[in-house]
């Protein structure tokens, strides 16, 4: 897929930004990367929400083949041939992803947080129990 063919094809989903990835493109709104065009086809962001949608459609995750064995990339699923013909039904199926990709990146933001407030809790344990010892107050 060249980059002209998928500026077509997300002309109604509106602009996107595409940047060399892999063996295709990595195709963001905003600085959120939301689908992935490749060789091997184009692959939408999922989520708990939207992947009973690609499973009804007979969709597959993105896999990749290293030396040992197969990965399989559950967070992007590759987009049902019939929508390349459907502009405005692939710009749902796009709009869904985007969003799937934002509610990721919601998760990812906290995670961080959660484990520097753990980490904080746990040293300040560590402190109390150590004036406990030395009798320190």
């Amino acid at each position: 897929m060249d980059r002209e063919f998928l500026s077509d094809l997300f002309s109604h989903f509106g602009p996107v930004t595409m940047r060399r990835m892999f063996s295709g493109y990595g195709i963001s709104v905003g600085g959120t990367n939301f689908a992935l065009a490749l060789r091997s086809g184009l692959y939408f962001r999922a989520d708990a929400v939207t992947i009973p949608r690609f499973e009804a459609e007979g969709s597959v995750p993105f896999q990749y083949q290293t030396s040992a064995k197969t990965v399989t990339v559950n967070s992007y699923w590759q987009l049902p041939a019939r929508l390349f013909d459907d502009p405005e039904e692939l710009s749902e199926w796009a709009k869904a992803a985007l969003a799937a990709a934002q509610r990721a990146a919601l998760k990812k933001r906290r995670g961080p947080r959660k484990a520097a407030k753990i980490a904080a809790k746990k040293a300040t344990k560590r402190h109390v129990t150590r004036k406990k010892r030395t009798g320190k107050r």
